[in-house]
């Protein structure tokens, strides 16, 4: 069983023992100290925190223990109950909100929860910010409100539906375009709250032909819920067999948006912000902006349109705070992510769903037309158990040294470019371990890439001769 306590949030398995697992214990706790540090950032006795949440089984417990911990901290807690990432992210800045609590693991397993904190901007917090309520939790700085300033909590349950009309009012969201090309649409939602905001998004948008596979917000995930190709057989079957135009499928929170083609193929989870990238730049010329572990089309795209690239640290508060500095007008992360600051400066499935069907009807090409014009690269995920008495950051340096005259990037572990191919290296910061990934334009070579660096620190690791 596991407990994480990070500078974005706090993330544990359900059950066990308090401050080893994610216990009703330590779920007061934080949402408490979290309480602390908006009341100081707002100069509010009594802030609005919005709190929503996915639908795996420990989330209405969880969303209790959440909001009646806010209350006893004398915060006014807007409760959006089943809900998703962004859509809490829009809620916090659309109610003038002082913060915001996401109750999701993401696409992790079943008896995973997690609190995402947002600060009032709908955004994740800093790791400055994170590192404040890491203090308060440590030092148990917080006071809760006696009987007459306790808070109150209401009851919201309009936020999908504004964030699907916010979508719908964006200027390249082409919904006459999608009606008329009268597209079947498959979706897998892990049967958690994509299948209660993706129909409403499809029929708002003229989408009239929709599969609907694992759309009960139950809970029960039937598969991994991770939206990679081999968790999505039974979605690729089904776009098949019913004959669908495009399939899509999102993480637990919607928040991560993987498609399949119409003839079953993965269009790759990489792709996803290439191809809603590419449509963008089409219309709107600008620069982008991906995580140092992405693919390298998206460089290439952007490129092709004229446009500047940026790299920035792993992470979405990473991604938007390189976005921002460099006015980027799309952005996101290789794991089917998109941003698109016109809207909200936030991962955003439901989004990627309105530009990518925007893109397939004003391109009038199915979708693995859509995959040939890009430039195929492909990635490959490795890592290396290390002792814990490691000196992790003095081994990367080592890399890094070795190969001095290729093209070196620091900012985020160490990343190689080299003409045709990359390879970054990152420790955990929560385990001994460094997560090696290369990308080259074939997988095999991407493979041999990986296992080079492997040997590399193989070598380094050796007890030096006397």
């Amino acid at each position: 069983m596991t407990l994480i306590k990070s500078i974005s949030g706090f993330r544990g398995t359900i059950g066990g023992k308090a401050n080893a697992n994610l216990t009703p214990v330590d779920i007061v706790y934080f949402a408490s100290a979290f309480a602390c540090f908006i009341q100081s950032e707002s100069n509010k006795k009594a802030p609005t925190i919005v709190v929503g949440r996915d639908a795996r089984i420990s989330g209405a417990m969880v969303e209790s223990l959440v909001n009646q911990s806010l209350i006893a901290m004398g915060a006014h807690v807007v409760s959006l109950g089943l809900s998703t990432t962004p859509t809490v992210e829009m809620a916090v800045t659309d109610l003038k909100a002082d913060g915001g609590i996401i109750l999701t693991a993401s696409h992790n397993p079943k008896q995973w929860n997690a609190l995402k904190l947002v600060n009032s901007k709908g955004e994740f917090i800093s790791a400055q910010q994170g590192k404040m309520v890491l203090d308060l939790i440590e030092n148990q700085s917080f006071e809760f409100a006696p009987i007459d300033k306790l808070g109150n909590i209401t009851y919201d349950n309009s936020q999908i539906e504004k964030h699907i009309e916010k979508i719908l009012a964006l200027e390249l969201v082409d919904v006459e375009a999608i009606r008329k090309a009268n597209f079947k649409v498959a979706i897998d939602a892990v049967n958690s709250t994509g299948g209660i905001s993706i129909p409403p998004l499809l029929k708002a948008l003229g989408v009239n032909q929709i599969v609907e596979l694992y759309c009960e917000p139950t809970g029960i995930f039937p598969h991994n819920p991770e939206p990679l190709p081999e968790h999505l057989t039974a979605l690729s079957e089904i776009v098949v067999r019913e004959k669908a135009d495009v399939g899509f499928s999102v993480d637990p929170d919607v928040d991560r948006l993987a498609i399949i083609k119409e003839n079953g193929d993965a269009f790759g989870e990489e792709y996803t912000l290439v191809a809603v990238a590419d449509y963008v730049l089409s219309h709107t010329a600008g620069n982008t902006v991906s995580n140092l572990s992405s693919t390298r089309a998206l460089q290439a795209v952007t490129h092709l349109h004229q446009g500047l690239y940026h790299a920035s640290a792993v992470g979405e508060v990473n991604v938007v705070e390189k976005m921002k500095e460099t006015n980027a007008v799309i952005g996101g992360e290789g794991n089917g992510g998109v941003i698109y600051p016109e809207l909200h400066y936030g991962r955003d499935a439901l989004l990627g769903i309105a530009l990518f069907l925007s893109l397939m009807a004003q391109r009038k090409q199915k979708v693995s037309m859509i995959r040939a014009s890009y430039p195929d690269f492909f990635i490959s995920k490795n890592k290396i158990n290390l002792d814990e008495d490691m000196d992790i950051d003095a081994l990367l340096a080592n890399i890094a040294l070795k190969y001095k005259n290729e093209r070196i990037t620091t900012i985020d572990g160490v990343k190689v470019d080299f003409d045709t191919e990359w390879v970054h290296l990152r420790k955990s910061n929560t385990e001994p371990i460094i997560r090696i990934y290369a990308e080259s334009n074939n997988l095999s070579k991407a493979e041999h890439l990986a296992d080079k660096i492997k040997k590399d620190i193989g070598e380094l690791l050796l007890p030096k001769e006397s």
